[in-house]
């Protein structure tokens, strides 16, 4: 399998992606990601330079937006000064999953991340899907704190307010990587 940067005409196929997974949560007893994604967002990320696929051969894998810019009113002043990489919107295709794709995926942008000079890979994940927050425990995460006010709807929790973090190191992660250079 190989990482690729997603491209502006990867936007729908990207779009069902994260519909596959929306349904899948709801499977679970979930409400992640039950609101459609912007395209015109996606498109804005693709552009960026910050989203990648995981091919296998023209299928697509898993996906994934690696960035340097945290979401706003997430993380400490001291914790935005030490050099890091953030991880949004990990999917794997349930035809992949049980595979530890995901867990290569985050490997993969450990060493992106530490490539481009980052000491931190951190990610804020959905606060009521503990089952998602544990498999970030599980690949090398350490939770930090969770947030529950500030950046909702109508001033209510917010949603993606579990912060974890994992130093950014090289690893094996087995992808054949495609990708343009790390930026930080």
């Amino acid at each position: 399998m190989r990482i690729v940067d997603a491209q502006p005409d990867d936007v729908a196929k990207l779009l069902a992606f994260r519909e596959e997974a929306a349904r899948w949560l709801t499977t679970l007893g979930s409400d992640q990601w039950q609101r459609p994604y912007p395209a015109e967002r996606l498109l804005a990320t693709i552009e960026a330079g910050t989203v990648f696929m995981v091919m296998d051969g023209s299928t697509t894998a898993a996906t994934i937006t690696l960035t340097p810019e945290a979401e706003d009113g997430l993380w400490s002043e001291s914790e935005l000064a030490e050099p890091s990489m953030f991880i949004n919107k990990l999917t794997v295709s349930r035809s992949y999953a049980g595979r530890d794709v995901g867990g290569r995926l985050l490997d993969w942008a450990g060493a992106r991340a530490h490539a481009a000079g980052a000491v931190w890979l951190r990610l804020d994940a959905w606060t009521a899907n503990e089952g998602l927050q544990q498999y970030y425990l599980r690949h090398g995460f350490r939770h930090v704190r969770t947030v529950t006010g500030g950046g909702a709807v109508n001033g209510g929790p917010r949603v993606s307010g579990w912060l974890a973090q994992r130093p950014a190191v090289p690893s094996d992660h087995g992808f054949t990587d495609a990708t343009a250079s790390p930026v930080l």
